[in-house]
């Protein structure tokens, strides 16, 4: 799996599959994840503030976001005999249902080491209308044994 690791580069791009989250989608995080806050669930609720924010109804939970970046890496790296090793993210806009995200994310750093073959690369989530919605820094290994 070197050829793969030895076609990266900085700046290579990759292009993950867009998400359309629903109310039934968000109602299936909350049941997966044990998270009922009333921001992902509750109109009602959201119809005041949330804190000192207006949401405007409820929003999907940021998680979801870090599951999209997720699945773009894997989708990637598992057929090119990569692994994810570490993924930070920051949330920078809501998510609410009818929404479409698209993870992306660019290589920043490629190197070698005596052991494995490394790649850090910046993520970012996009809404419909190319704002911002998340941001990363992501860490995968090519390891040289594979």
């Amino acid at each position: 799996m070197t050829h793969a690791f030895d076609s990266l580069k900085p700046g290579v791009q990759i292009q993950g599959t867009p998400f359309s989250p629903t109310r039934e989608t968000i109602r299936a995080f909350c049941e997966a994840s044990l998270d009922f806050n009333p921001l992902h669930l509750d109109d009602d609720y959201m119809k005041g503030s949330f804190g000192k924010t207006q949401f405007g109804g409820i929003i999907m939970h940021g998680m979801n976001n870090f599951g999209v970046i997720t699945k773009m890496l894997t989708d990637w790296l598992y057929e090119a005999g990569g692994v994810q090793r570490r993924l930070e993210t920051r949330w920078k806009a809501p998510v609410k249902p009818g929404d479409t995200i698209t993870p992306s994310a660019t290589i920043n750093e490629v190197r070698k080491t005596d052991k494995s073959r490394w790649a850090t690369l910046d993520v970012k989530v996009l809404n419909q209308r190319g704002e911002t919605v998340a941001v990363g820094e992501a860490m995968v290994e090519f390891p040289a044994s594979a």
